[in-house]
């Protein structure tokens, strides 16, 4: 197989504020905005695009991210603007996450890296 991932594309009736919200959620920055289009960068060379599709609703897609410290991180990402949607774990304690939601409604997990 020869494929990789290069960016992933968010839906949205309003790609600009929706940009500027994920660059300061994952530390990004606006890389391309041509209107109904924006695309942030991250230093590691990923990206992230936000194009505009009227109408669109949210959770068609849904990111799952690990930190070394989710507790901070979702506290951080709740006071920017996300949404606390659900606490879940896995049979046995063994893997737990939280369900976030940006200010579209997109839903995202945090969960502590092992």
């Amino acid at each position: 197989m020869d494929l990789k991932i290069v960016n992933i594309t968010v839906n949205t009736n309003r790609p600009k504020e929706l940009a500027e919200w994920w660059c300061v959620a994952l530390g990004g920055a606006i890389k391309t905005d041509w209107g109904e289009y924006v695309t942030i960068a991250f230093g590691d060379g990923d990206h992230m695009s936000f194009q505009f599709v009227a109408g669109t609703k949210p959770g068609r897609i849904h990111i799952d991210f690990t930190t070394a410290n989710a507790a901070k991180e979702i506290v951080r990402l709740v006071d920017a603007g996300a949404t606390h949607v659900a606490d879940h774990e896995a049979p046995g304690g063994v893997f737990s996450w939280t369900v976030l939601a940006d200010p579209d409604g997109n839903e995202f997990c945090v969960a502590q890296a092992h």
